[in-house]
């Protein structure tokens, strides 16, 4: 299921990245690796605010369609 779909407040296992390898580059370097652990903070307009690694990031509808938890 893709991060966008994710209830907030509940923490979800990364399973898989999707997309082309820049795109897999860049959600990593942000902290989105599999394995890792990842928590919906809010949803606004499709556009989230993710905890992962004690960090929040802001992410896109689209970005978020690519990580499967």
């Amino acid at each position: 299921m893709p991060l966008s779909m994710v209830k907030e407040g509940e923490p979800n296992k990364i399973k898989k990245i999707c997309g082309k390898e820049e795109i897999r580059r860049f959600l990593e370097n942000l902290g989105f690796v599999t394995g890792g652990v990842v928590t919906v903070v809010s949803a606004v307009g499709g556009n989230l605010i993710v905890n992962v690694k004690n960090t929040r990031v802001a992410i896109g509808k689209d970005m978020a369609n690519k990580i499967m938890v």
